[in-house]
């Protein structure tokens, strides 16, 4: 794997470094994380771009991860103006993406700017839209144990100790909110979001764990339903959370909240390939060999 930065620039912002983790090789995916940054994606990516053959893209949105964010780029809108960019820039034709919570709002935000480059849209237990009866639970007051009860199907296995976290951890963790809620708003929605995703041309399937407590599967199938012309599908995974972690599978060692940090037990710990997961349009369904890593 490498770490790639790129500087790109938006009209308005002037210049902006983009900050990746690069690997694998084969059909391109790009790979956006949740609120808890990019290290909840981190194992999924790996899975990809082993059994693949891929090449994932997981940058981290800026202001995650220990990244600086520009005080003029605040919205979900700009950080899809910014993936566009990056595409643009790496020249890669045919890709798939791929967007957990926030990062599937930016992902549809990305397939409504029409780019040619994107063939494929995953959205995995995504944010964004307004569902009167289905609203999106407000995290930012919530503590750790709270979180991790309305995130995990299994929170017990998944607990993180607040006194264990080291102080970098801790300032890593507020960090990670503080772009959070800058990208999302209080809300995590935009109100004319819904209205908006009938205009996505490219397939997408919607992927929800059952076991969600932050949205629930219901606001799922409203995602999906909002996008008719894109073939659209809504899958509810048994046995999963928001991170799709099945009860047994090992892949769920990486099954981490797109809210939290993964516990540190679980960091080192190689994912298997995930059988359970449905046919997605773009996405590889084979295992494979792995690649050699990026120099």
């Amino acid at each position: 794997m490498t770490v790639i930065t790129r500087t790109l620039t938006l009209p308005g912002l002037g210049p902006i470094d983009v900050t990746a983790d690069d690997q694998g090789e084969g059909r391109p995916f790009l790979l956006l994380h949740g609120g808890g940054g990019p290290q909840t994606v981190a194992g999924f990516a790996e899975l990809l771009a082993t059994h693949g053959p891929a090449r994932v893209i997981t940058p981290a949105h800026p202001g995650f991860g220990g990244t600086p964010r520009p005080d003029g780029l605040t919205s979900t809108a700009g950080l899809a103006a910014l993936y566009r960019e990056l595409l643009e820039r790496l020249g890669l034709p045919d890709v798939t993406v791929i967007g957990n919570s926030i990062g599937g709002w930016i992902a549809a935000e990305l397939a409504l700017l029409g780019t040619a480059r994107i063939s494929g849209l995953v959205l995995v237990d995504a944010v964004g839209i307004e569902v009167d009866e289905h609203p999106v639970t407000d995290i930012f007051p919530l503590g750790l144990d709270e979180l991790a009860r309305l995130s995990y199907h299994d929170p017990a296995a998944f607990r993180i100790d607040p006194a264990a976290m080291t102080e970098a951890q801790r300032a890593g963790l507020a960090a990670n909110r503080a772009a959070l809620r800058v990208y999302g708003g209080a809300r995590m929605a935009d109100p004319g979001l819904y209205g908006r995703l009938a205009a996505i041309a490219c397939p997408t399937l919607v992927i929800w764990g059952e076991a969600d407590r932050i949205v629930d599967p219901g606001y799922g199938r409203a995602y999906a339903a909002a996008i008719p012309g894109a073939a659209s599908r809504c899958c509810v995974a048994p046995g999963t959370s928001r991170s799709l972690r099945p009860r047994g599978s090992s892949c769920g060692r990486y099954g981490t909240s797109p809210w939290l940090p993964p516990p540190a037990s679980t960091r080192k710990t190689r994912a298997a390939p995930v059988p359970w997961l449905p046919p997605v349009p773009g996405l590889p369904r084979n295992p494979g060999t792995r690649p050699a890593s990026r120099e």
